[in-house]
């Protein structure tokens, strides 16, 4: 019979036994800490943490979805686009308003 790994721990027991947590995160998956029975933390990789956050932007980036879908008229907005595809592909500068 195949021994299961331990994926759950207690705080107390996280606390004692920190390192093996962080190992298993590493080499098992994501590990669970609970506290008084019920689950407050999950430790996880670093690859698998980058999985799952979304990418960073850089300072002054704007987020193109959600700025179209904020735009009260999409048909509008989509025949500038159509009109303007050369300027679209040029690099973003700010200035100061």
């Amino acid at each position: 019979m195949k021994a299961v790994k331990k994926s759950e721990w207690q705080l107390q027991t996280a606390k004692n036994r920190f390192s093996e947590v962080v190992n298993r995160a590493i080499t098992d998956g994501t590990q669970t800490i609970t506290r008084h029975g019920k689950p407050v933390v999950v430790v996880m990789s670093q690859e698998e943490f980058r999985k799952l956050a979304p990418p960073k932007k850089d300072k002054g980036t704007v987020d193109l979805l959600s700025l179209l879908q904020s735009c009260p008229d999409g048909d509008l907005l989509c025949e500038m686009l159509e009109k303007n595809r050369a300027d679209i592909r040029r690099p973003v500068r700010e200035r100061a308003l």
